[in-house]
């Protein structure tokens, strides 16, 4: 067996409580964020039981080691439990009056439910007898002894916890109860004694289960350990994109019971609402249970505020404690705690996971308790979070009744085709990947992320505020209901009944995350809008950042609902979308399919008015602000349908042969429409595309102006690579524009300039900037381009490659800072030589994406553009970016 040693005077082992805390909360790294807890509420004299903390760093060598604790780790390892030993007048494995103690994992960043914990450790054959006689509560005893089998079995030793699962359930059935707690000391007798039968027929090769309880405990930390590479953890990490950790602490802590009557109890509970951010008391308990009773959502708990009634004084000691927490982290804490007939311990602290509007609210709030200032409050929201503050909701005018009712656990609404497991949910989006899907299970687990991941919303027939549904749901941003109890399911028959309603596997259901109705079928939804505490934060965030926010619009509604969210201008409008409607896309196909410049030239004299309609529809929806405006930039073989049919269609519609259809389809036909006949090269060709553009757009502008609105545009010359495209091609539009402006005798201040998405012109920028007055980086193209991927066709390989770490990021959801971004940076470097006062901004998908937009402010960019709907997420990015270092990124991301 392969053995290593770490450094013998280098500390490995942290103790806590009891007086006793070697750590604090500013060593999560190494102690990780529960550790690292512990010892600070051990250290603010808050009633934690005694334990000790095994570093990050152990598990980092465990992995070095080919899964081998160093040996030089093991005496204070044993130490440690001395500690506890000596704090708690128990000894481990003493076989009348025995120390159990829970084993659980702690990274430096919260990851719910994704790695291991063991609780009950120490107990024996043996030693159970001695607890039940030192109690004097045989229940208990065998009760926490059934449950040690239980996750010792599946989490040290890779035993299907389904398989105790159904010797449980048959046990209540065979009993004729309904909850755990209904059965008695006997039946749980009876139930170790199978759970042992379970443990030796599947552990391979079989054996009996353990009765060494250091054995019990070594094999615990080793499997804590052996979680942070399991494959629910990886994924989690690869979804919340966490990395740099050297990996688990394992806290070793001495038990504390919650299910030694019904003067006993566990719960989990947050200091503010994590859905809303009210400052009120939140969470969840049961009577006669343990922690993971709670979290793991098996029974439906009790709201927090109604143990103010069982019990007022642990309430009222609660209360304090929240008090404490809140003031001395200076954020909303998410707390668990056990009572051990009728005395409060605490056992976790961590800043809560929350949804968007709670993140707000909360942030903007303790501004003005004066626990945190505006700066705090600004950097305190993850721009992504906002997400939750601008998912739809549902519409307050829809008839539709909801079927049943849950627990509100993240709002928002979702509809979605139904699927009872996570492997279905993976396997609809891989077929179908644009369907919505809605998970719908009994109660979720850590290894159902994958298809959470998927889904637009999750809903559970048990589980409360805290389980694992809903803590993973809000973190992430999904609407969700839990602990539906009319929601019944048949997983083998893939399919559930909501009060005598049949859903089967793909019909529509929607949920209320905000109130906790269910609803047959899709149920219609509205925007939502940008007040109160959203609009407070947004003003703040206005006050540091330096880069502007315009939006990405193609429509007046579009570009409306941005300047609501706060968009400055419009920073890219793609006109090729205003051509597929009605006589648009007629008079389109006859442009194209013209034999003559004076053919081409009427159809593009029919198409004017509405390009005209368009511009001036959005120079009104932003009067006062900059207008960017793209010249036509796909291929023209887009516009014409490629099958048989569709083609008979046009022909019969325009009165031509079919076969002049056929014919220039096949002619527009190209191997790689990316590289080919489309942006700066169609008005090359045909000059009058271009002149019809320019003059709609300087027409708009002039119906505006005299009207008294305020236009700015800005004319963009899309994928040029060379200089000579530029040139020729602004100064026809120059010379159109000029014209144009004398003959209505006005003076309206107009740009010309270009999207950089050609390597080649990011490469020449000094020389793209003789002629451009602005660039506008297009970094979904560049993106392509520069590293030979099409954004359509990466399903493929790209999850193995960011598996792999290949890529650490999807290169087309945040820039690809060390090649793209290399291109970008000189981009700008050279075009400010050239031209200093050169106006800079993005305009691909990456303008709404916060890594990005911190990217966009290192390098000195005037603005980015994104999605309407991105738009507040840009601002508070652009805020942040502000604030943190100048902006500056690693060149290693």
């Amino acid at each position: 067996m392969a053995t290593a040693t770490a450094t013998a005077t280098k500390k490995f082992v942290y103790s806590f409580g009891g007086g006793v805390a070697e750590g604090k909360a500013d060593m999560k790294a190494l102690l990780g964020g529960k550790g690292a807890n512990l010892a600070e509420m051990s250290m603010l004299g808050i009633p934690v039981p005694p334990g000790f903390t095994i570093t990050t760093e152990v598990c980092a060598e465990y992995y070095k080691n080919d899964r081998h604790i160093p040996e030089d780790v093991i005496p204070q390892i044993v130490e440690g439990i001395a500690k506890v030993e000596a704090l708690v007048g128990k000894k481990l494995g003493d076989p009348a009056d025995p120390l159990l103690v829970s084993v659980r994992s702690g990274a430096a960043l919260s990851m719910p439910g994704m790695m291991n914990t063991i609780l009950n450790l120490g107990l024996t054959d043996e030693s159970v007898e001695g607890l039940a006689a030192k109690t004097n509560n045989p229940r208990f005893a065998y009760d926490s002894y059934r449950r040690f089998i239980d996750m010792f079995g599946s989490t040290a030793m890779g035993l299907e916890h389904e398989l105790f699962e159904h010797a449980l359930s048959a046990m209540k059935t065979e009993r004729g109860v309904k909850l755990d707690t209904e059965l008695t000391a006997d039946d749980l007798k009876e139930l170790v004694i199978r759970y042992k039968a379970i443990y030796r027929a599947h552990t391979s090769p079989s054996h009996d289960f353990p009765q060494d309880p250091k054995d019990q405990l070594m094999k615990a930390i080793n499997a804590v350990f052996n979680s942070w590479m399991g494959k629910k953890a990886r994924e989690y990490r690869r979804i919340e994109k966490i990395e740099g950790l050297l990996g688990t602490a394992v806290n070793v802590q001495a038990m504390v019971f919650g299910n030694m009557g019904n003067n006993s109890g566990t719960g989990v509970a947050f200091t503010r609402d994590p859905n809303t951010g009210e400052n009120v008391f939140y969470g969840d308990y049961l009577i006669n249970a343990q922690g993971e009773d709670v979290v793991a959502g098996i029974r439906t708990p009790e709201p927090i505020s109604r143990l103010q009634e069982e019990m007022p004084q642990v309430y009222d000691q609660l209360l304090a404690i929240r008090e404490k927490l809140e003031r001395h982290y200076k954020d909303m804490q998410d707390i668990e705690f056990t009572v051990q007939e009728g005395v409060l311990y605490m056992l976790q602290t961590r800043n809560g996971k929350r949804t968007g509007t709670a993140a707000v609210r909360i942030a903007v709030e303790m501004a003005r308790e004066g626990l945190i200032d505006h700066q705090t409050a600004v950097q305190r929201v993850s721009p992504d979070s906002l997400n939750h503050l601008l998912l739809p909701r549902l519409d307050p005018k829809a008839k539709e009744r909801p079927v049943a009712r849950g627990i509100a656990a993240s709002p928002g609404a979702a509809a979605g085709k139904v699927v009872f497991s996570a492997e279905d949910a993976v396997h609809l989006h891989d077929v179908h990947p644009s369907d919505p899907i809605l998970l719908v299970r009994k109660e979720t687990s850590p290894e159902d992320v994958a298809g959470m991941n998927l889904a637009r919303g999750i809903l559970t027939s048990t589980g409360g505020k805290a389980s694992h549904a809903a803590v993973v749901a809000r973190g992430w941003g999904k609407p969700c209901v839990v602990g539906c109890d009319a929601l019944v399911i048949d997983e083998e028959a893939k399919q559930a009944s909501i009060q005598g309603h049949i859903v089967r596997e793909h019909d529509f259901i929607t949920i209320d995350g905000t109130t906790g109705d269910v609803y047959i079928g899709k149920v219609p939804t509205v925007d939502p809008e940008m007040t109160g505490d959203f609009a407070t934060l947004m003003e703040w965030a206005d006050e540091y950042r330096t880069l502007k926010v315009r939006t990405n619009a193609d429509t007046p509604r579009d570009a409306r609902r941005a300047r609501e969210f706060g968009a400055e201008g419009i920073g890219l409008c793609r006109t090729e979308h205003m051509f597929f409607e009605d006589q648009r896309i007629v008079d389109m196909r006859k442009m194209i399919l013209a034999d003559t410049t004076e053919a081409r030239v009427k159809a593009l004299n029919d198409l004017l008015p509405h390009q005209r309609a368009d511009f001036i529809g959005l120079f009104e929806a932003m009067d006062g602000c900059p207008v960017t405006i793209r010249l036509l930039d796909p291929p023209l073989h887009e516009f014409l349908p490629h099958d048989d049919s569709g083609q008979l269609e046009v022909a019969k519609q325009l009165g031509i042969p079919v076969e002049k259809v056929r014919q220039r389809v096949a002619q527009l036909h190209e191997q790689n429409p990316m590289l080919g006949f489309r942006g700066c090269r169609l008005p090359i060709l045909y000059p009058e595309i271009g002149d019809m553009q320019v003059r709609a757009i300087m027409e708009a502008a002039i119906d505006c102006a005299k009207r008294g609105v305020s236009v700015h545009p800005e004319i963009m010359i899309p994928l040029i690579g060379t200089v000579e495209e530029l040139k020729i091609l602004k100064e026809r539009a120059q010379a159109l524009c000029e014209q144009l402006l004398s003959e209505a005798g006005l003076s309206i201040p107009y740009l010309i300039g270009t999207m950089i998405e050609v390597p080649r012109a990011a490469l020449t920028a000094d020389e793209v900037a003789t002629e451009a007055e602005f660039f506008s980086f297009g970094t979904n193209d560049l993106t392509q381009m520069t590293l030979g991927l099409s954004r359509d066709d990466i399903t493929l390989f790209m999850p193995t490659y960011l598996e792999k770490k290949i890529y650490k990021i999807d290169p087309f959801q945040s820039i690809d800072i060390a090649g793209v971004g290399q291109l970008i940076e000189m981009g700008v470097r050279k075009g400010r030589q050239t031209r200093p006062n050169l106006k800079i901004g993005i305009c691909g998908e990456h303008g709404g994406d916060p890594d990005s937009v911190a990217f966009c402010q290192s390098v000195g960019m005037d603005y980015v553009s994104c999605s309407p709907f991105r738009v507040p997420l840009a601002r508070l990015a652009a805020a942040q970016a502000a604030l943190t270092n100048g902006g500056k990124v690693q060149r290693d991301k």
